[in-house]
């Protein structure tokens, strides 16, 4: 599903390169469960947001689901990402001004889904979610644990192949944190949703498939859980 070869990320430090990623190489198949893990500032942020077509590496080469990355422009780029990938954010990144529904709903406008259409699939996922009582509140209204769950509604909302998650858990209690895992459990087994998360956590990132430790912007170790 997904291979970058020799991915490297620098900025230019007066006449040096300062390399934030140095030469990844990482392939993902459909289904897999990754845990990223390393110390602030190995490049595990930076690394996810390259994976998600949000950034862009110096060098290197990417390709995803078939597709050259590296070689596209960035409306095509933009085009894959919608169409493909679901991105979960550590400070949720929701839309104050736009209703719980609103929020859901924006990325199915992105793709242009038909009315009719974007209505019954917003109601299917506030109901999976639990959270049809919430619809009509705005993100300030929420909990941290209700805001999450609508970040990651609206990931799923489009039914991507691979959803990315930058410390999902991250300003959340151990409760509410427990239950965005066990729900990202069950998308990988039970919806066969291929997820790649970046964690501090230890009992978090168990329970991926894979872990993948990053040192120095670079792949120290890649365990199999």
């Amino acid at each position: 599903m997904l291979s970058l070869k020799q991915i490297s990320k620098y900025y230019q430090n007066g006449g040096s390169k300062v390399y934030v990623l140095n030469r990844i190489d990482l392939d993902v198949d459909k289904g897999e469960f990754i845990s990223i893990m390393g110390p602030s500032g190995s490049g595990k942020s930076t690394l996810l947001n390259i994976i998600g077509m949000l950034d862009e590496p110096n060098e290197g080469y990417h390709y995803f689901v078939g597709e050259p990355v590296h070689q596209l422009k960035e409306k095509q780029r933009s085009a894959l990402y919608k169409q493909n990938i679901g991105f979960v954010f550590q400070a949720y990144h929701l839309i104050d001004e736009l209703t719980v529904y609103e929020n859901i709903e924006t990325p199915l406008i992105y793709q242009n889904v038909k009315g009719s259409e974007r209505k019954a699939l917003v109601a299917d996922v506030l109901d999976r979610f639990n959270i049809v009582g919430k619809k009509d509140l705005f993100p300030s209204q929420l909990s941290g644990g209700q805001q999450q769950l609508v970040g990651i509604a609206r990931a799923l909302i489009a039914k991507p192949k691979l959803l990315l998650a930058d410390e999902p858990t991250g300003n959340l209690n151990s409760k509410q944190g427990e239950e965005i895992m066990d729900l990202f459990r069950k998308l990988n087994q039970e919806d066969g949703v291929t997820i790649i998360q970046v964690t501090h956590s230890e009992k978090n990132a168990q329970y991926g498939s894979r872990i993948i430790e990053l040192l120095d912007g670079a792949i120290a170790s890649s365990t199999n859980v």
